[in-house]
């Protein structure tokens, strides 16, 4: 049984996954991007982690793909623009600008982070993490937010990318082939 499951959930998520980068139309392909999500979900379940299914099907394939259709429909799929004309000509430079400075906090941060995560502090009273009713959460709280910390952000990183990819995508110009009138 847990072999059927296993090969019908790694269906899933291959085909959601060749969806995504096969269809065309982006709301289907965000909408196979929620197959795959659901198929690691499936998957999360029958290794008996039943937290992080539930965050799988709640924060990826609710919060994060209704946010890309989001995007989606707001600029609009059927709409056809020319992407040489800018609408706001300060935009640009600006948008350059906010990303150097949030460059900069990133490296400040990081670098100042770093320093407290190599100092644990000798009057730090660290409880035992495998006791108690909230064990699950608290060891994944602490491996979260203190030895996976740099990827956890470089997750956050990674959606943000993808929302701007989504933009872009949605942006995208659409060449008409003319037809020879004979």
């Amino acid at each position: 049984m847990e072999f059927f499951v296993f090969v019908c959930a790694a269906l899933m998520i291959l085909v959601g996954a060749v969806g995504v980068i096969a269809r065309s139309h982006p709301v289907h392909a965000a909408l196979s991007l929620v197959l795959t999500l659901f198929g690691v979900a499936v998957l999360f379940v029958a290794q008996d982690a039943h937290f992080l299914a539930a965050v799988q099907v709640i924060v990826y394939a609710g919060a994060i793909v209704v946010l890309f259709l989001f995007v989606i429909m707001l600029l609009g799929v059927d709409r056809v623009e020319n992407l040489r004309t800018e609408p706001l000509t300060s935009q640009r430079p600006l948008a350059i600008i906010v990303s150097l400075g949030l460059i900069g906090v990133l490296v400040a941060a990081f670098v100042r982070g770093s320093d407290a995560l190599h100092e644990r502090g000798e009057g730090i009273n660290i409880p035992d993490l495998t006791t108690g009713t909230d064990a699950n959460t608290t060891q994944l709280a602490e491996s979260i937010f203190s030895r996976y910390v740099v990827a956890f952000e470089l997750t956050s990183v990674l959606l943000v990318i993808a929302v701007v990819g989504t933009v872009l995508l949605a942006r995208r110009t659409k060449t008409v082939v003319a037809e020879n009138p004979k």
